[in-house]
Parts: C-alpha cells; structure tokens; sequence
C-alpha cells in the first residue's frame, strides 16, 4: 500500500501546486498584458465611468444607436445566449417583435435591409460591438431627431469603425458605446 500511497500524495500535491496556484498566475499575467490590464476596458466621460467597452450596453433612445440585442437584459453578471434555436417558435415571434420595432422606429427601412446583428442576440447576450452597416442603417432616424447631417453622422461612423484584427481576423466593428458618446459630444 506505501508503494502506491506515496506517490498518489505526490502527485496530487504536484498538480495541486500547478493547476492551483502557478496556472492562475500565469493566466492572471497574461491578463496584465491584454487592454485594461485584466480588469476590462473603463470608459470615462468627465471623470466618470460611462461603462465598459467590452461589455454591451442597453440603448433604446431614438437619438442614439441602437446596441445588439441582448439575451439576458446586458446583465454582465449573467452572459449566456437564449439557448433557443433559428426554428423555436418562441424565438422566431421574438425575432419578428424586434423587426416589427426596429421598423417603427426607423420608417424607410425595409425589413430585408435590417442587419441580423439588430434583432437577434449574439453567443454571450454582451456584444458591444455593431457592424458598420448595422450602424449606417440608424443614421436616418438618429440625424432626423438631432438634426444632424447624414454625412457628419456617416463620418462619425466610420471615425469609430475598427478594422479586422491584424488585417484578417474577425469583421469590421463598431464599438457602441464609444460611437453614443463621441455623438454626444457633436451637439
């Protein structure tokens, strides 16, 4: 029984020692490394915090762009997806409510130019991120009620749009909430 006992002992404090306190390390420093130093990505406006950029936000007025809706209410706490498939009759009613919005609050738009992005929840229900198109498409409604120029709102955009990561990764965004406040800061 020693002859197995010994090294059970060692081998579970070994792994203990690893994948208790050297992994967590090694991932915490990585994690200094990332923007934000590991503690998300604050952003300020006069010195206060106006939220994260990392993290959707909720924005429903007419006067600024719409963020991706969200599966869980942009409750960080609580990031999932809505687990419901493209054929549940629950999501689809959902789906077709938020077109039947989106519509009322941006007359002109036809329902087939709506990007999906507008009306369907991503993976984590915490994408803060819209395509510029998806952002074009608002400009209408946004320059009506603010009584801005299309073009100023369309040079706002792209202003805010980042590319693909190093060129190839991922599509092009938008991060919402630094386009609501830069809009903000127009008027």
């Amino acid at each position: 029984m020693k002859k197995y006992l010994l090294p059970a002992l060692k081998l579970t404090l070994v792994l203990l020692v690893l994948c208790s306190v050297l992994y967590p390390l090694f991932i915490a420093a990585i994690g200094k490394l990332a923007p934000g130093h590991g503690d998300g990505v604050v952003v300020t406006v006069d010195g206060k915090v106006a939220g994260y950029a990392l993290v959707g936000q909720k924005f429903t007025e007419d006067r600024y762009f719409w963020s991706r809706p969200s599966a869980v209410d942009y409750n960080a706490a609580g990031s999932s997806g809505s687990n419901k498939g493209p054929s549940n009759p629950d999501y689809l009613k959902e789906v077709s409510d938020r077109i039947d919005t989106f519509m009322v609050h941006n007359p002109g738009v036809a329902r087939k130019d709506i990007p999906a992005e507008l009306v369907t929840a991503s993976g984590s229900g915490e994408d803060p991120d819209l395509s510029p198109e998806a952002a074009r498409i608002q400009v209408k409604r946004i320059s009506a009620i603010r009584h801005i120029p299309e073009q100023e709102l369309d040079d706002l955009i792209s202003k805010h749009t980042e590319g693909p990561l190093l060129g190839l990764f991922g599509p092009a965004k938008v991060n919402v909430l630094r386009l609501n406040i830069a809009l903000d800061k127009l008027k």
